[in-house]
């Protein structure tokens, strides 16, 4: 099946893959997904997202895990993990909004009518200053809010969904809301339900359903259930552009060298300059993270000259043939 985003890409040039290397993105085995996996976990509340990622570590029994987005201790819901080389795309996942449904108490009971001019004023563009016990500066800093809906109230408790930009911080959000309404509010629960393109309504996998998967492929060789819990990391990109490449740039790329246009095999219809993209084998496996360097226009016409500047790599070296040659061996 082919990836979200290496549909309708524009054909630039064809070319034949080597079946011999390289896997394709969605034909990894278990081992190979250990690697360059993505888990979408549920995380509990009570632990920090560090400990929850040494947990998932102990239980994959793997040398590194990251995590997209750290949710405080108290903070329950979606946790991206990258598995191994997968952590180096993780960062995408950043560009986009976060969802949260908050519970909190306000200090007062307000009528419908200050509450809703409340809300209204904290959709759109807000200041925040992070709270003290924040891991990063506390100096007033613009954030977005692009949904804010009160889902129900019971007297003083308020249960809001809020739809915003990758670092706000909701619980300053309720403390704001209240300083304006007067006597104060305070969040008691907090729940992570989206983070950009996912959502709850994906698999979500808690640690017993990790715990379970991992022991069954070790004990009886049933990968099936560790199969559905483990996606390929290609799957967190599909909202950023794409371009395709043939076999014998892979492993230059994985070298340092950046991507030159007869490189180049399919694009992304609307690539500007600018653009962040996904480098990808013709067998949908992630190559590297890049930046546009010349609009899709000049790709088109010129044959030859750099396209792309690389700016992350997440496919080792030696997976494809070397089919280049270094200044060293030129000069020779």
């Amino acid at each position: 099946m082919k990836l979200k985003q290496l549909q309708n890409l524009q054909i630039i040039d064809q070319d034949i893959t080597d079946e011999q290397r390289g896997t394709y993105y969605d034909k990894r085995t278990i081992d190979q997904l250990l690697t360059y996996g993505l888990i979408l976990l549920d995380k509990p509340n009570g632990p920090t997202s560090h400990e929850t990622v040494a947990w998932v570590k102990k239980i994959l029994n793997i040398p590194k895990v990251g995590h997209s987005g750290t949710l405080d201790p108290m903070v329950s819901g979606l946790l991206p993990l990258g598995l191994g080389e997968a952590t180096k795309a993780l960062g995408v996942l950043l560009l986009g909004p976060k969802e949260y449904h908050a519970l909190g108490r306000l200090h007062s009971l307000p009528s419908s009518k200050e509450l809703e001019e409340v809300l209204k004023k904290f959709r759109g563009e807000i200041y925040q200053k992070p709270p003290q016990r924040s891991s990063v500066s506390r100096k007033i800093r613009s954030r977005k809010i692009y949904e804010l809906e009160l889902i129900e109230q019971k007297e003083r408790l308020l249960l809001l969904r809020v739809l915003c930009e990758s670092g706000t911080y909701i619980r300053k959000l309720f403390y704001d809301m209240g300083e304006i309404l007067g006597p104060g509010a305070t969040m008691i629960e907090l729940r992570r339900t989206r983070v950009n393109q996912f959502s709850e309504d994906d698999r979500l996998v808690t640690l017993h359903h990790l715990v379970d998967a991992y022991a069954l492929w070790k004990e009886k060789k049933d990968n099936s259930k560790l199969l559905k819990l483990i996606l390929p990391i290609e799957n967190a990109l599909s909202e950023i552009k794409s371009v395709v490449i043939r076999d014998s740039a892979v492993d230059a790329l994985c070298h340092g060298a950046q991507l030159a246009i007869p490189g180049v095999l399919e694009i992304s219809p609307s690539i500007i300059k600018g653009d962040f993209v996904g480098i990808y084998t013709q067998k949908g496996e992630l190559v590297a993270l890049a930046e546009a360097i010349i609009p899709k226009s000049e790709i088109i016409e010129n044959t030859k000259g750099f396209a792309f500047k690389i700016k992350r790599i997440v496919l080792p070296p030696n997976t494809y043939p070397r089919n280049w040659r270094s200044k060293t061996t030129v000069n020779k």
